[in-house]
């Protein structure tokens, strides 16, 4: 059984997830109407993967004997001054849901919730994934500065963009 605390700080999990969907469907219509069709599928699919974590939050605070909160939701920025721009913000966003989730395992440790501890260390893994996607991803944009030819490998190229995290590694 959860407690007020956990279910509300879960429910609040829950609601920022469903704002990064958005953020992210934001950023791939963006991309989309430029023409950079690599960088908007990859928004796309970012979309997709953070209500698949908003999800896999309503079903664990719903079992667990609570009750989910689907709330209204902030509107994300629809512009951006450059592709560069968007991806910062991007990074910038996955460093708040890291905080936000390093938040939930301290509520979870001070309440005594260790089942609640345990499921959440799936999204730390995550949180290690996502931010090292996005420094990549930055590492790149800056490497290609204002050059279009640059941009237009990037664009066919990010779809395939795999980045290996400490997290990946087995321990020895």
């Amino acid at each position: 059984m959860l407690s007020k605390t956990i279910e509300a700080a879960l429910n609040k999990q829950i609601r920022i997830e469903a704002e990064s969907s958005q953020a992210y469907l934001a950023m791939a219509v963006w991309a989309e109407v430029k023409g950079l069709e690599g960088i908007s599928n990859f928004m796309y699919d970012q979309s997709d993967e953070e209500r698949e974590h908003m999800l896999k939050l309503v079903k664990f605070v719903n079992e667990r004997g609570g009750h989910a909160h689907i709330s209204e939701l902030n509107a994300p920025n629809v512009t951006f001054n450059s592709f560069k721009e968007m991806f910062e913000k991007l990074l910038a966003h996955e460093i708040f849901v890291s905080e936000s989730i390093n938040e939930l395992v301290h509520i979870s440790l001070q309440e005594k919730d260790y089942a609640s501890h345990n499921f959440l260390q799936w999204y730390v893994a995550e949180q290690i994934e996502e931010e090292a996607v996005a420094r990549t991803i930055l590492d790149k944009v800056n490497m290609i500065g204002d050059d279009k030819g640059g941009l237009y490998l990037f664009d066919r190229d990010i779809q395939q963009l795999t980045v290996s995290s400490a997290a990946d590694t087995p321990a020895e």
